[in-house]
Formats: structure tokens, C-alpha cells, sequence
């Protein structure tokens, strides 16, 4: 008996090509089904990883970052301290992977605080996404580096920079150079000094957890220290990532705002270069008046962080556990404050905290709008400019900036959107972002960002005006 779809094929195909009754279909309706078949499942993972094979058909592979990573082997001290027996140094071998820029700067600051303060040189290892040894990850459908070197982000004391006058402390190595004159460091466990449950206890300062680290690498004579951790779901780093989002981190403040970590800070040449590029996007109509160092503000730039993307499900998440914000957003001197909830977490919250966080996390269009205007009216500087950190989709950033345009008389504004960068600086355009919001007259940044909360300590440490540091 034949069967219905072979009924339709006869009625639907000239004789000379009806198929014989014991078949169903045709060869070429089988391997046209096939194909379809084939193309529900391939499409999609194509359509993620399109990014992936456009480089591969392209041949245009994410940068190695070859001239950086040169640099770091041969930095002009290395000669003098192969040959010392009298430099001291500090290797953290415990690092945040996986993570974006934020996280993984908060640890090497921390780290190079510790490093400096007990008159060691900081060992520096690579910004690191994948540590399998890989070249390439994948990430959200791009392919990226596994491993960008330190110098493509940063310059200054924490890369091997000059102290500055007066400061003994010796200069920091890349992580191949302490290899070669320390291949036998004394190791310590992170737990000998993160014993007990004080890295999670908020109760404990982190300068309680600082002082003991202190003590105990300064009671260790070996020149070669390397701090360690077991590895397995059970490793730790010595500054646990969630105290970053705990108030108890600012009791570190009285270290840091002072240590040539911060007043040192310095990006690297790749990104100064982004930013000469681009500083008509930065600098509007004051760009002839604007000098080229780094730390003075760019007269009359409003920068904003507004996070998008996979961000609205972190903010739905940071709701249901009523999290805080990061660190150093919550100095007391600041006039945005948040009041975290107390009457939710674990996993449940109400719909009213639920969007005070979704308004102060991931803010509509209206919200940006409304508090850029409230900003704008009490600004001590006048603001004439708009810089807008995002990486929100192409035509939603256009939206914004129209209704911006709309709710004033502004000079300019731009955009991540807008910039032109190279195809290396496109893999730590994220560091060009910070460099231009850690200069503006004023920032209103997000209060669970951890790039936020770097660039408001970097601020602080400069000088700016508690009040020229704003939040959602």
C-alpha cells in the first residue's frame, strides 16, 4: 500500500521522474530532508559561533600580543637583580580565571599592595581567561585570547615600573623571571594564614586579614616566597573574591590610597594610543585645552557605566540574595548610597526590592535619562559632554542617546559604540573605558560593577571629589 507522502510526490513530479511504488521518496527528497535535518541542529551552533568562523575563514585570529609579552622578558632591571642576592619577592599563584577585567584587577592590586608593603617585588603573571594552555576561548560565540599579557593593560609600578623617589621597594618581574632565580621559593599555604573562617566572617576586617599576611612573609627570610593554594574545588586565593563586595574592605583604605599601587597607577602605551586615537569622542569641544596626563579631568565629561547584555540576569540574582554593592562604591562620604534589603535573600525577595535593585543595577532608559538631568542641575563642574561605557546592542545605545539629547543642551555624546580601535586594542578596550571615566568631571557608574568600583578607588586615591562619584 503506498504511502501518503508518496502519493503527493506522484502528483507533484512530471512521469519521467515518479518514483517506483516501493519507495517512499525519492533520492533527492531524502537527501533535501536530510540536509534539513542536518541544518536545525548545525545552524544554530554556527549562528553562536559566528564570530569563530568568520576568524576562521578570514584568517584573522585574536592577537598574541607578541611586542608586550617581549617586553616583559627583558624590562631594563632584570640584568641588576639576576645578579643581586639582596632582592626579595612575592609570587601569588592563586588568580582569578574566567572573570572579567574588574575582578581580576582587584586581585592584582591586592596583591601587589601586599607584595609592596613587605618590600618584596611583585611577581606579575598574565590576565588570564583559560589556563589550560590553550591560545583561544570561546566566549558568548567570540573567540578571545586565553592568556592577553599584563602589559597590553597595564604600565606603571605594578609592571615592572619605577618606584617612585625614595621608595626602596624593588620593582616588580614577570612571572618567566622570577622562574629563573627562584626556582626553589619557600611556599606557603593559603591556609596557614586564612585559617578559621575569617575571609568569609564580615565581621573581620580585611585589614586584620592584610596585617596577618603581613607578618607572616616578613617573618620569612628566603628571598623566594610563593603563595600557594590546593588545587581542586577547594582553592582559594589570598583575597577572596566576595570580600570585594563587603563594606569591611574599606578598613584596607588606610594602606592603599597612599601606595604607589594607586598613586603609581599607570595604563599601558597600547591603551594611551586608544585614546589619542579617540580623544575627540572624550574630549569634545575642550579637546585643544585637555593635557595629556593621565590623571587631570577632561573638563566637562559626564561618563556613564551602563552595563547591558547578560548583566539584567546578574541583577535579577544580586535582587534574590539581596547583595551589596562593590567595595570601594560604599565610602561613607558619598551622597548616592544604597540601603541594602533586609528582608529578603537566600534565593527570594520582594517585587518592590526587586526593582529598586532592576532600577539601580539595570536602569531603563527614563531612569538613565532622570538621573543624568538630577546629576547635571547639582554638579559643581559644568557638564557639557557625555561619554557612555556600555555594551548594550548598537540600536538600544542610538535610543539612549537620543533620549539624552533630548533632556538637555549637551555639546556631544558618544559611545563605547563609537570608538576606533585596533584589532589588539579591541580585546582590552575595556582598560580605554576606565582610563576615560577615571578622568571625567564626573561618573555615574554602577554600584555592583566591579569596573565601577576600580575607577572610584582610583579616583579617591587621586583626589576627586567624593561628590563627582555618582550611582544609579
Amino acid at each position: 500500500m503506498r504511502s501518503v507522502s508518496g502519493i503527493l510526490i506522484k502528483a507533484l513530479t512530471p512521469p519521467s521522474i515518479i518514483p517506483m511504488p516501493s519507495y517512499g521518496l525519492t533520492k533527492r527528497y531524502t537527501r533535501c530532508l536530510l540536509l534539513a535535518v542536518v541544518s536545525c541542529f548545525v545552524f544554530p551552533v554556527l549562528l553562536h559561533y559566528r564570530e569563530a568562523v568568520r576568524i576562521y575563514f578570514t584568517d584573522q585570529l585574536p592577537p598574541l600580543y607578541e611586542d608586550c609579552r617581549k617586553r616583559e622578558q627583558n624590562l631594563e632591571h632584570y640584568k641588576e637583580y639576576e645578579m643581586s642576592k639582596d632582592v626579595k619577592y612575592l609570587w601569588s599563584a592563586k588568580h582569578a580565571d574566567k572573570s572579567g577585567w574588574g575582578n581580576v584587577m582587584q586581585d592584582y592590586v591586592m596583591n601587589a599592595l601586599l607584595a609592596h608593603d613587605t618590600g618584596r617585588s611583585f611577581v606579575f603573571d598574565d590576565y588570564v581567561w583559560n589556563p589550560d594552555g590553550s591560545l583561544f576561548s570561546h566566549y558568548n560565540g567570540h573567540l578571545i585570547p586565553s592568556r592577553i599579557p599584563l602589559t597590553a593593560l597595564l604600565g606603571g609600578v605594578v609592571v615592572g615600573g619605577e618606584m617612585p623617589p625614595g621608595d626602596t621597594t624593588p620593582r616588580a618581574v614577570s612571572k618567566d623571571f622570577f622562574n629563573k632565580v627562584c626556582p626553589h621559593p619557600t611556599v606557603v599555604q593559603v591556609t596557614e594564614v586564612n585559617d578559621g573562617g575569617i575571609p568569609f566572617d564580615e565581621s573581620v576586617p580585611v585589614s586584620y586579614i592584610f596585617e596577618k599576611w603581613l607578618q607572616k612573609i616578613n617573618s620569612i627570610e628566603d628571598p623566594c616566597v610563593e603563595i600557594d593554594s590546593d588545587p581542586g574545588p577547594e582553592s582559594h586565593p589570598v583575597f577572596e573574591y566576595l570580600i570585594f563586595g563587603q563594606e569591611r574592605m574599606l578598613s584596607i583604605w588606610k594602606y592603599l590610597k597612599d601606595s604607589p599601587v594607586l598613586t603609581h597607577w599607570r595604563w599601558s602605551p597600547l591603551i594611551h594610543d586608544a585614546y589619542r586615537q579617540n580623544r575627540h569622542i572624550f574630549e569634545g569641544l575642550s579637546g585643544s585645552a585637555v593635557t595629556e596626563k593621565y590623571t587631570d579631568p577632561i573638563p566637562g565629561l559626564l561618563a556613564l557605566h551602563v552595563r547591558r547584555g547578560d548583566f539584567q540576569d546578574h541583577c535579577v540574582h544580586l535582587g534574590k540574595w539581596s547583595s551589596n554593592w562593590n567595595a570601594f562604591n560604599m565610602f561613607p562620604e558619598f551622597s548616592d548610597r544604597f540601603q541594602r534589603p533586609t528582608d529578603g535573600g537566600w534565593g527570594e525577595t520582594s517585587e518592590k526590592n526587586m526593582q529598586m535593585y532592576m532600577q539601580r543595577c539595570f536602569p531603563t532608559i527614563d531612569q538613565i535619562v532622570e538621573k543624568v538631568v538630577q546629576v547635571r542641575v547639582k554638579s559643581e563642574q559644568p557638564l557639557t559632554h557625555i561619554y557612555i561605557m556600555t555594551n548594550g546592542a548598537v540600536a538600544w545605545v542610538e535610543e539612549l542617546k537620543e533620549a539624552l539629547w533630548n533632556s538637555g543642551d549637551w555639546d556631544q555624546i558618544q559611545s563605547s559604540r563609537d570608538l576606533d580601535i585596533t584589532w589588539e586594542q579591541k580585546f582590552v578596550v575595556q582598560a580605554l573605558d576606565m582610563l576615560v571615566a577615571q578622568r571625567s568631571e564626573v561618573l555615574i557608574g554602577n554600584g555592583w560593577s566591579s569596573l565601577t568600583s576600580n575607577v572610584v578607588m582610583l579616583r579617591m586615591a587621586q583626589g576627586f571629589t567624593p561628590d563627582s562619584n555618582r550611582f544609579w
